[in-house]
Formats: structure tokens, sequence, C-alpha cells
């Protein structure tokens, strides 16, 4: 592959990382409209890069075409969420079974220090969700399965859409920190069992949060 390929493919993950971080903390919101110009003028990045980021995201099932609209950030419905969510608790519990196979010490020591490093910036949101990420990310690869990695991966990206995480909440944090001692524990004692159901239990609890989130906001659409 010449440079200028692979100045161009570069591009293109820089536009696709920085629109999938503008759906993930909500600066672009479900439902918006996504037009090539004025992304490239708010992000820096010509067009090109901008359009095959677009199309990723399509590939993605980010985007939608709407009628008069074009592409537009799609916004999941109630049962889509639990859906998701089903998936999610699914999928995690097996990372975390799978790491309490394959999990080595110095890396069951590095989901701990993350743990503590999340409950110590509790009173700074986006950077828990950013170590949140990071001891997410830590434990799928402690699975050690490269075709779970893909599926989570996948699902990851449709969590995109429903924007900022639960962790927002100082509250949830705290909650969140407790249950991934839990997982820690239980993948340290290299117990699948536990380690799958304290994960669920987790990705449940995330759920609820969520759910009741969405209730304060929209609070006639979820009581119907």
């Amino acid at each position: 592959m010449g440079s200028e390929q692979r100045d161009e493919r570069s591009r293109v993950e820089i536009a696709y990382e920085r629109l999938l971080t503008a759906i993930q903390t909500g600066e672009l919101k479900p439902g918006a409209r996504i037009r090539e110009v004025d992304l490239a003028e708010q992000f820096g990045i010509s067009r090109t890069p901008i359009r095959d980021a677009i199309l990723k995201l399509e590939a993605d099932g980010l985007l939608m075409h709407e009628p008069r609209k074009g592409a537009v950030i799609k916004s999941l419905s109630h049962r889509e969420i639990i859906e998701l969510y089903a998936m999610r608790e699914v999928l995690e519990g097996t990372a975390a079974r799978y790491a309490a196979q394959h999990a080595s010490v110095e890396e069951v020591g590095e989901l701990s220090a993350l743990n503590e490093l999340m409950r110590s910036h509790s009173k700074q949101p986006e950077l828990v969700v950013s170590i949140n990420r990071q001891f997410h990310t830590l434990l799928y690869n402690c699975g050690n399965n490269r075709y779970l990695l893909d599926a989570l991966r996948s699902l990851s990206n449709a969590m995109a859409l429903l924007g900022k995480t639960t962790l927002a909440a100082q509250a949830r944090t705290e909650e969140a920190f407790n249950e991934h001692i839990a997982i820690i524990h239980a993948i340290s004692k290299r117990d699948g069992d536990a380690a799958e159901s304290a994960a669920r239990l987790h990705i449940r609890k995330a759920k609820a949060e969520r759910l009741k989130q969405l209730r304060d906001i929209f609070p006639e659409e979820n009581s119907q």
C-alpha cells in the first residue's frame, strides 16, 4: 500500500472515530441530519474522508436514509433498546466467563486498577466514561476469543446510538464500581459461573438505569 493510500485510510479512520464519538457523547443526536459539508466544516476534515466515514457508519447500521432528509442518525425504539441490552448481557456474560479461564494475573490486576481509577474520578463523568470503556475493552480481550470480540465491537457500535452512558450519574458510577469488583473477584478465583453471573447482573443494572433515564426524559412516550 502506497503512502497516499495509507494517508487517505488514516483520514477516513479519523473521520469515522470523530463521528462515532460525537454520536456516543450526544453531540450528534438520533434523528439528526448528516451532511458532508457541515461535518467537514465542524471537524475540520475534507469531504472525501467524511463521505467514506458516513458510508462506514451506514454499514454499521448507525445511519439510515429518510425521504427528503437524506442520511440521519438512527433512533432506537424502546423495543430495540431492550433487545440491545439482552444481547449485551449474553455477550458480556460470555466474555467474563472466558476471562475467568484465560486472564493472566497481570490482566486481573489491571482490571482492578482501572476500576479503582474510575471510582477516584467519579466527579468527572467524561473521564469515568473513558476509563469504563477501557475496563470493558480489557475484559473482552481477556476472553481471548476473536469471534466474540467481533460481536462485541459490533454491539458497541450499536450502543453508541444510546448517546451518553448511564455513568453520567455519580450514584451509578459507585454501583458500577461495586459490580466490577464482583466480576474481578470471580475472574481472579477462576469461577466462570460467578463471573458470567456478575457480568450479566452488571448489564441488567445498566439497562434499568438507562430505562429510568429515558422515562425521566420522555415520561409520556415511555408511559404508553
